[in-house]
């Protein structure tokens, strides 16, 4: 006899790990002059990372990477809360990215407990001006990899969402060339371990972006997940996503 309760935590189960990954699909067209893609491979079939792409017009395209305390559930449910307070900011002050993370702050601390946070690097590209403005609440720091091998650490950064109800955060800019490349990560991709327990690392997430010379923001996403496999074997320890932009 099948117990109708196990059917139905089952049942919910699948209908919120549907939930997230729709969350994490992108339709929108890219601004002219960019190309993105994202991926999240996440430990367990509920996660805490995310990864969102916001059309503000025809001619800016906004984009956030978030990473959730915790495992599982408890995370995927923080996260969650994350997502749905950004594409609400976005809508009223998508352009201003400090903004955006102050909105989303308050929103989580007055609906999160107090030992829970997030981290959410968020920022806007601009088309015309091929620029990219950017806040970051405690994210890893995304990468922009220059054609010629150098990058760039968009280092501005503020603390975690859901600590303190006022957090100010500072703001970022960089302008974009033919070429260039911004890769936002997850703790999961750098964490990642080989079987001798050796961590996959920036330096050779940085190897893998330089070495693939992709054309393409899906095909350095598909290159960079490739390297990391093969070094991990599926050794992963956390969630582990990341998102590209390229500029053409």
């Amino acid at each position: 006899m099948i117990d109708a309760t196990v059917v139905d935590v089952s049942q919910d189960w699948v209908t919120a790990c549907d939930v997230q990954q729709g969350f994490m699909r992108h339709p929108a067209p890219a601004p002219e002059g960019l190309s993105y893609d994202a991926r999240c491979q996440q430990l367990r079939a509920l996660g805490g990372d995310c990864y969102d792409f916001l059309p503000l017009s025809c001619h800016q395209l906004a984009f956030a990477i978030g990473d959730a305390s915790g495992k599982s559930l408890p995370a995927a449910l923080m996260i969650a809360n994350v997502q749905s307070s950004l594409r609400t900011a976005s809508y009223f002050v998508g352009h201003q990215p400090a903004a955006v993370l102050s909105t989303v702050n308050r929103q989580l601390h007055d609906a999160s407990l107090a030992d829970r946070f997030a981290t959410l690097f968020y920022g806007v590209f601009d088309a015309p001006t091929h620029t990219l403005r950017y806040a970051n609440a405690g994210h890893n720091p995304p990468l922009v990899v220059r054609p010629d091998g150098s990058s760039l650490s968009l280092a501005t950064t503020g603390l975690p969402l859901g600590l303190f109800p006022d957090s100010l955060y500072d703001e970022g800019g960089v302008r974009l060339y033919p070429g260039d490349t911004v890769i936002a990560y997850s703790d999961g991709v750098i964490e990642a371990v080989n079987p001798c327990g050796e961590d996959w690392g920036l330096a050779r997430l940085l190897q893998a972006a330089v070495a693939s010379q992709a054309c393409h923001a899906s095909a350095l996403v598909d290159a960079i997940f490739a390297s990391l496999d093969a070094f991990s074997h599926g050794r992963l320890r956390d969630d582990a996503t990341v998102a590209v932009l390229l500029a053409h």
